[in-house]
């Protein structure tokens, strides 16, 4: 690579990114192959390469990163699933399409398991310090989201705690 080496790019890339990263090189010594992993490389292959065990071995790496996005993608809570690729709130009977703002609010709640989470957060998470944006926007959608909950018989599933915030209940 002219200017930088796979050393400094990996480390760039992890500071970002999780994508997967495969060293192939000509280098066969124990040092890079373990250099490489410790900047973040998923896997060392020497040249010349074997093209069988390389497509196996990305293969493999693609597999486990593609499971653990999907399992990232889907958050649960009492029977009822957040799809957030998707941006859709699936329970046993219902499949409800959110808005961006709604899938947030969601995903917020969604990640506090039951707990109670301040309306400050919320709005953090949802429009990352906005300064023009007031606690009414926040209710306005908390509203709208109860209605389609309420459409499908989950009109308890998101609660108020006076003063505090919000959390979910099945």
């Amino acid at each position: 690579l002219p200017y930088y080496n796979g050393f400094y790019w990996t480390q760039k890339i992890r500071e970002s990114s999780n994508v997967p990263i495969i060293f192939i090189s000509s280098h066969n010594n124990s040092m890079d192959m373990v250099s490489a992993m410790q900047f973040g490389a998923d896997d060392y292959i020497t040249k010349p390469i074997d093209i069988n065990l390389t497509r196996v071995k990305i293969q493999a790496i693609l597999r486990r990163t593609y499971e653990y996005t999907m399992q990232v993608d889907k958050l649960t809570f009492e029977g009822i699933s957040l799809d957030t690729s998707r941006a859709k709130l699936i329970g046993e009977s219902f499949d409800i399409d959110l808005t961006k703002t709604e899938l947030l609010i969601l995903e917020a709640l969604f990640n506090a398991k039951g707990q109670i989470v301040r309306r400050e957060d919320i709005m953090d998470h949802c429009w990352q310090g906005d300064d023009f944006i007031d606690d009414n926007t926040l209710a306005v959608n908390i509203t709208r989201l109860r209605k389609k909950l309420d459409n499908v018989g989950y009109k308890e599933f998101i609660q108020t705690k006076k003063g505090m915030g919000y959390y979910l209940v099945r």
